[in-house]
């Protein structure tokens, strides 16, 4: 298909730059599978579910992954370097996007403090990079955590240093898992509240990890989908949820998938009947109209950008026709955008 077919004009103001406040008082727009809009709150999600339902929620856990330092000089000096890490390439070593990427070449060190460099051991397009850290393992993380800010996306505008209150705001209630440098958007909006209120409508919980990649926010440059490559991710589906879930599709209830990373390992886990395996290791699906869901009934979804795979995928699930209708209205209405933005409940087309 044509990129161009998923582009949008979106006003810039109804870009949010900080979520709602408590997290469940954002707006929610129903979109049934045929006809109709409704505008609701996220605390009517759970009143929109079905007893035997099961919620499926991506616990993967965002690493403060945007490092800044200092090209190595022999005079002190040096250019001032923004790596965002965005996978892990070793034990010691991590995939970056750097900026500006021009002032590195391979063999050049960059040091992030006193204590904590790293070596540029390889350089692509993009602005992409691979570094060597001079720590490893546990004391690696631990020198993240101690420098790194968290990895908003672009449109987010943030001082270099960041906001103190990113630290919990970019974090989903379910993180428990590291690896992830941007947050699974659409669970940003739970509280344990929204929690116990889908608990007390009979629905369950499985849990599943997809460690979101920074290439989740690159646009797609080509003009046609089938030409777009797609980074790659780590996941896993544990054996005991995908019994969970395979049994309750057996019994009738439905699949709700919180976010399109959620979404996205699950159909990566899928065979062709719908059942679910136990699923390790890197997935670089991408979705695009035409795609035929095996797994997933209902999306809990943030809105996204123009363009985007992930635009494409809520378009492959719900109808191209009805997310741009959807799209529409939320923009007539003042929805908030993006990954602090509202949220859509969409079911599945067909």
């Amino acid at each position: 298909m044509r990129v161009s077919e998923f582009d949008f004009d979106l006003p810039p103001e109804l870009i949010a730059q900080a979520p709602a406040s408590p997290r469940d008082s954002a707006r929610l727009l129903h979109v049934p599978a045929n006809h109709g809009l409704a505008d609701l709150s996220i605390r009517d999600f759970p009143s929109l579910l079905n007893p035997g339902d099961l919620l499926v929620v991506n616990n993967t856990k965002v690493i403060p992954t945007r490092l800044t330092g200092r090209k190595r000089r022999h005079d002190g000096g040096g250019a001032t370097i923004e790596a965002t890490l965005h996978k892990a390439a070793g034990p010691g070593s991590w995939r970056a996007f750097a900026r500006p990427a021009k002032k590195l070449k391979p063999g050049d060190t960059l040091d992030f403090d006193e204590h904590f460099s790293a070596v540029v051991a390889e350089k692509h397009d993009g602005g992409e990079i691979v570094l060597e850290f001079n720590s490893s393992g546990p004391a690696l993380m631990d020198a993240i955590h101690r420098i790194g800010i968290m990895p908003l996306p672009p449109y987010i505008k943030r001082h270099r240093e960041g906001r103190v209150t990113d630290v919990d705001d970019y974090q989903t209630l379910f993180a428990l898992r590291e690896g992830a440098v941007a947050a699974p958007t659409a669970s940003l909006h739970f509280t344990p509240r929204l929690v116990s209120a889908i608990e007390a409508a009979g629905v369950g919980t499985a849990h599943l990890t997809l460690h979101v990649g920074a290439g989740t926010f690159l646009p797609v440059k080509s003009e046609d989908t089938g030409d777009h490559i797609m980074h790659s991710e780590w996941g896993e589906l544990s054996r005991s949820s995908a019994d969970l879930i395979n049994r309750t599709r057996q019994s009738g209830g439905r699949i709700v998938a919180a976010g399109t990373t959620a979404l996205r390992l699950l159909e990566s886990a899928a065979q062709e009947d719908g059942t679910v395996h136990p699923f390790s290791g890197e997935t670089d699906i991408f979705i695009t109209p035409g795609y035929r869901f095996r797994v997933a009934d209902v999306l809990l979804s943030n809105f996204h950008l123009p363009k985007s795979t992930l635009f494409m995928l809520v378009s492959a699930f719900a109808g191209l026709g009805r997310m741009q209708e959807a799209y529409a209205h939320a923009m007539d209405a003042g929805y908030r955008f993006y990954s602090y933005g509202d949220a859509t409940l969409l079911e599945r087309a067909g």
